[in-house]
Order: structure tokens, then sequence, then C-alpha cells
């Protein structure tokens, strides 16, 4: 049997190479960041207002909300132009824009179209030009007595929102992800103003699951590569408990702001841990003794990822270990799943046949590695984006 290379020795190489590529890349590179919307109901003025707290400067440039180094993007140049620009510089070429805001937004009220006045903006300062600078604008529209339902959304070009309601009695919170250019949920106005926390819970965990299914790949092919390992529960296990209590632990401290690392980092590690426990499986038919310390090493990385989604909502002081821990939950039942469809599909029919290790495990494996290295390669280059 070969033996597998010391994992550190693959650890260092791959961090070695991931400085390389960092050191000779933009400083001043970031995603397109998703602006942060907060609707408030009061029937006692009879008004809606909405809050955005949005990347004003890549929406004026038409950056592409899909892209994950804006340094990338044809409009680079005119965004960093506008990002440097001073506040009421900012607000001259706002004026130029609004009125294209304001028609690519759309409001319903019981499914009709309703329009809301722009009530407020605020036109930060100049800061840290490596950090996306965020523009608030502050919306007010009529709320007649009868009206029933709510919703939001506006054209894919202006980006993902990360859409929330607060209730003050009791305390609550609704959250979703809109982006594609997608409608929110249809919102109850009446139901919004009497959530319990029970519906705040169930949003968290939803948020969760479906950052593992269906849009977490690189955390799913991870997960599939420790199933591949072995289907015996004693080497899943191990594995399995490793990652989550590793990731459990950075999700926390890095929602909490206490770890952050870029995503120019973060992200091209976790492909280079989906290239080693794909690699491990192709050179060891049985768990290693190093193997769980290696996958605990790499959720700590994977808990960073999670970290930066969930830093996103901006969950209130209140909210912030109930939406952590929800949150968290959704995770855990998307990784469950997985390894339910993989014993499913594969597992339970195959897992004891002579040939499994040879017609499954190693092609699989081989599959996963190359598609790992190909991110590695992608996120640390940004080629093919």
């Amino acid at each position: 049997m070969i033996k597998t290379p010391a994992p550190l020795s693959l650890l260092f190489a791959c961090v070695v190479a991931l400085c390389l590529s960092v050191t000779s890349s933009p400083v001043q590179a970031h995603a397109f960041d998703a602006t942060d919307g907060l609707v408030h109901f009061n029937t006692e003025d009879q008004a809606f207002r909405i809050h955005l707290d949005m990347n004003l400067e890549a929406i004026l440039a038409g950056v592409d909300p899909a892209v994950k180094d804006t340094s990338e993007s044809p409009q680079a140049k005119e965004y960093d132009r506008l990002r440097s620009l001073p506040p009421d510089q900012l607000e001259a070429e706002f004026a130029k824009f609004k009125d294209k805001l304001f028609s690519g937004m759309t409001i319903l009220l019981d499914d009709a179209p309703v329009t809301a006045k722009l009530d407020e903006v605020k036109f930060r300062e100049i800061g840290d030009l490596s950090k996306p600078r965020k523009t608030m604008l502050s919306f007010i529209g009529d709320l007649p007595a009868e009206a029933k339902t709510f919703a939001f959304g506006w054209k894919p070009e202006f980006g993902k929102i990360l859409f929330r309601t607060v209730t003050a009695h009791p305390r609550s919170m609704y959250i979703e992800v809109i982006e594609g250019g997608n409608m929110s949920q249809t919102l109850i106005i009446d139901d919004v103003k009497s959530r319990s926390v029970f519906s705040m819970i169930g949003d968290f965990i939803s948020i969760g699951f479906t950052h593992i299914l269906p849009k977490g790949l690189d955390h799913i092919l991870f997960v599939v590569g420790i199933f591949l390992l072995s289907i015996k529960v004693r080497p899943i296990l191990s594995q399995v408990t490793a990652f989550t209590i590793a990731h459990t632990l950075t999700l926390g401290l890095g929602t909490a702001g206490y770890v952050n690392l870029p995503t120019s980092i973060v992200e091209p590690l976790i492909a280079a841990s989906i290239v080693y426990v794909a690699v491990e499986n192709i050179w060891r038919a049985t768990l290693s003794p190093w193997r769980p310390v290696v996958v605990f090493c790499f959720g700590l990385l994977h808990g960073l990822g999670f970290a930066g989604i969930l830093r996103e909502f901006k969950i209130p002081d209140d909210d912030f270990i109930l939406g952590l821990l929800s949150f968290n939950v959704g995770v855990e039942l998307g990784q469950l799943t997985v390894i339910t469809i993989c014993f499913l599909l594969v597992g339970i029919w195959f897992g004891n046949k002579s040939w499994y290790r040879q017609r499954i495990v190693i092609p699989g494996s081989v599959i996963i590695a190359l598609i790992g290295a190909f991110w590695f390669i992608q996120r640390t280059t940004g080629l093919w984006t």
C-alpha cells in the first residue's frame, strides 16, 4: 500500500502557493457586497419603511454581482473611481442614476405595484478602500389599513439582498436571501408583526440547510469525500464529528467578529481541503490516524466560510446565539442529508462488493480531486471566472 505523504507538508505547500498568489493580487479586491434590506410595518402611521444599505458604487459602475473579485470586472476602473469620490461627488453620481434604481425596484401590496418615496440618503465618507463603502437609502410608502401582504424585489444587476424584518413584541426576526432578480416571499403583514421565535429559528435552519443543499457544492464534495473513504460507521462518525466541532467553533467566532480571514484566503484553502481528502481516499483504503485531525483543521476553514455568509445578515445581539445555533443546525441537517443520499445511492447497493473501492471510491475521488484542484487554481489566480 502506498503511504500518504505527511499531511503537514501538503498543507504547507498549499499555504505557500496561496500566499504567493495573494501577494500578487490587488489589495483592494473584494466581492460585490450584498445589500442589507430591512422593512418595517407601522399600521398606526399607516406607512411602511424600507432601509437599504448597499454597495452603491458597484451598482453605479455596472459590476456583475456574480464576480468573486471586483478587480477582475471590466468595470473595475470605474468602480475604483467611484469608491474614491467624497460623499458630495458620489451624491451627484447617484442623482443621475436614481431614476433607474427606482424603476428597477418592485414593491407589491396585495400583489399590486406601489411606489415609495426616497426619504433619506446617507453617503458615507471615504474609508478603507480594501472594503466596500455602504450607502444607506431609506424609503417610505403608504400602508392602507386593509393591506394584507407585502413583497419586494429589484433587477438582478443590482445584486443580492439580505432581506429582514424585525418585530419588537414578541422579539423575532424574519430573514431571507433574494437574488437573481427574484421577489421576496409574499409576507403576510399581520403574521410578520406577531411572528414567534420559532418562526425565526425555522428561517435560520432553512438558510443553513440551503447553503449546503443545493448551494454549497464545495462543502458537498468535501462531505462526499469523507463518505467515500469507508461506508462503515466508525470512520464516517469520527470524521463528521471532527468536522462538525471545528466548523461550529469558527462559525461562532467568525460570525461574532473575533476571527476574520478574507475570502481570498478561505475559499482557496477550502478547495485545497477537497483535494486532500480525495487524494488520501485514493492512496489509503483505511482511516489514517491523522485523518480526523486534518478534517478538523479543514473544518475550521469551512466554518469561516459559513461565518462569512451568516455575518452578512447582521443579526441583532439579542438574537445572535439563537440565530447562530439555528443556522448551524441547518448546516448539520444538510450534511447528514448528503451522507444519507450517498448511502442510498451507493453504499447500500455496492458498499459490500469486492470491486467497490476500484470502481466507486477511486474514480469518484479522482473526479472530486480534479474539481477541487480546478477551484484552487481558479480561486488563487482569478482564471476562468
